[in-house]
């Protein structure tokens, strides 16, 4: 099994990657994880210009990577249990998460998606949500592979 996380971000803080990997890393136990960051000077401009650019460059971006079993993370998604979220792992051998810019998604990347789901109804930075979505999918995996690490 595949696993991507893609997400728009600026800059690194080497200590909340450092977690990031950390679960990357445990979870290459059951499934290759590989982390995408991705940003540049198309991004940086629209930000600069407004909402409605910002969000048609986040599309444009992520467009190339909408293949396999995609879910975007957005405020108003699916608000999961750990268990709930391991069922994702069910959905194909490529799965795709896709973390929204500064300005969300626009409608129609999310109703190309197969499903959204939310963290939390709370905004975070990209960076701790990368951080919490992948402690979520090594729980997931390891829910999945009736692994002890997460206890019900």
């Amino acid at each position: 099994m595949k696993i991507s996380l893609y997400s728009i971000e600026k800059s690194v803080d080497s200590n909340i990657k450092s977690v990031t990997d950390s679960f990357v890393k445990m979870s290459s136990r059951f499934a290759e994880v590989k982390d995408i960051t991705l940003f540049g000077k198309d991004i940086a401009a629209a930000q600069s210009k407004g909402v409605r650019e910002s969000k048609a460059s986040y599309t444009a971006i992520y467009e190339p990577y909408l293949k396999g079993y995609t879910i975007a993370l957005d405020e108003e998604g699916d608000e999961l249990t750990s268990v709930e979220f391991s069922k994702i792992f069910e959905n194909g051998s490529d799965i795709r998460f896709f973390i929204g810019g500064a300005y969300g998604f626009e409608e129609s990347f999310l109703a190309r998606t197969q499903r959204v789901i939310s963290l939390s109804r709370l905004t975070y930075a990209h960076k701790i949500v990368k951080m919490v979505l992948s402690e979520q999918i090594y729980r997931g995996l390891c829910i999945k592979n009736n692994h002890p690490y997460h206890k019900e």
